[in-house]
């Protein structure tokens, strides 16, 4: 089991558990909303009285999977098997225990050329209600770059706060990947492999780069202070040029990664 909670990553909002499962795992929510997010296999969710049952999915580069979301202050249940994601955040509000269908999650080709990735936003801002978390799922085949340009999330409204961000890596074939992490006394480019993280407190991230014949998946999972839930997406100054390249390629023809 890996577990990254607000205090062993030494900030206040953003958690993750990552959990292989053959039974029954039961914990409570504590002060944190949750999701239940399939990696590999199937599971039942219970909370609160109710039952979801996630149909779940193969691995996380055959296709979109449902999940479902459960408040603070609850207990919750998830017997099955495979790997399971729960991503976590501090929350304000108790919000009711939910399913979210795969079908419903809508799915994003992003950038071109070497710079294609496929995003899953399962719950992000205009997909699925929470209170304060953020997540997503980003799939770059080999060889591509994602998480590019450089950006990050903070300074695009005067006043707004910084969004503490879990990187969550799996890796095609065994294969390896690489995160750079940069700019406000941070410089860091490290190797990851499949269920390697990589926390961004703060500064410029990106980018995500896939080694050229492995296909690379990553967990966004991010919250922060602020009243609003938002991206608050800002470019590198140095590279934002970047973005105005793509108009003239095509998305990688290796998008979309498996089936909905």
């Amino acid at each position: 089991m890996k577990v990254i909670t607000p205090e062993s990553a030494g900030w206040t909002y953003s958690g993750l558990r990552v959990v292989d499962l053959n039974g029954t795992l039961t914990f409570a929510t504590g002060p944190d909303e949750v999701l239940v997010l399939p990696l590999s296999g199937s599971c039942t969710v219970e909370c609160d009285g109710e039952t979801f049952v996630l149909n779940g999915r193969r691995d996380v580069f055959s296709g979109v999977t449902d999940f479902a979301y459960a408040p603070r202050d609850a207990t919750v249940t998830v017997t099955g098997r495979g790997r399971f994601a729960i991503p976590a955040a501090r929350a304000r509000r108790r919000l009711e225990f939910r399913y979210g269908p795969a079908e419903k999650v809508p799915v994003e080709l992003r950038g071109a050329g070497n710079c294609s990735r496929q995003v899953n936003n399962f719950c992000t801002p205009e997909a699925f209600e929470a209170d304060r978390l953020i997540a997503c799922e980003v799939l770059t085949p080999g060889g591509n770059w994602s998480s590019y340009p450089p950006h990050k999330h903070d300074e695009e409204r005067p006043g707004e706060s910084v969004l503490e961000e879990i990187y969550y890596f799996e890796v095609a074939g065994g294969g390896m990947g690489y995160q750079r992490v940069f700019g406000e006394g941070i410089d860091v480019l490290e190797e990851v492999r499949g269920g390697d993280v990589v926390l961004v407190p703060h500064g410029w991230h990106g980018p995500s780069m896939a080694a050229p014949g492995y296909d690379l998946y990553y967990l966004n999972v991010m919250a922060g202070p602020g009243a609003e839930r938002a991206w608050l997406v800002c470019d590198h100054p140095d590279h934002a040029w970047i973005r105005g390249t793509w108009a003239d390629q095509a998305i990688d023809p290796r998008l979309p990664v498996g089936e909905r």
